[in-house]
């Protein structure tokens, strides 16, 4: 699992270099994270952000794949995207 972890925050630390962000620097946060998005991939099949409820709705459940849609306006407003997986 170690090393699917670090594969995984390889990816989204790209994302986040491209976009103007990173990902938290809070180790225990990001792997807490990172752990629910490995959790819900195995559940439902999708890395669905550990902060967002999956609803069985595959067209609305598209929204909350991570990243989600919605990260980089809380990014924007608040600092951090809802899991925290992202930071200004």
């Amino acid at each position: 699992m170690e090393s699917e972890m670090e594969k995984i925050a390889e990816k989204y630390r790209i994302h986040a270099k491209e976009n103007g962000f990173k990902l938290n620097p809070d180790e225990k946060m990001l792997e807490g994270t990172l752990k629910g998005l490995i959790e819900n991939e195995k559940r439902y099949g999708k890395k669905y952000c550990p902060c967002r409820r999956v609803t069985g709705n595959k067209e609305e459940d598209k929204k909350i794949i991570c990243p989600c849609i919605y990260h980089k306006k809380e990014i924007e407003t608040q600092g951090h995207c809802l899991c925290r997986l992202f930071v200004r």
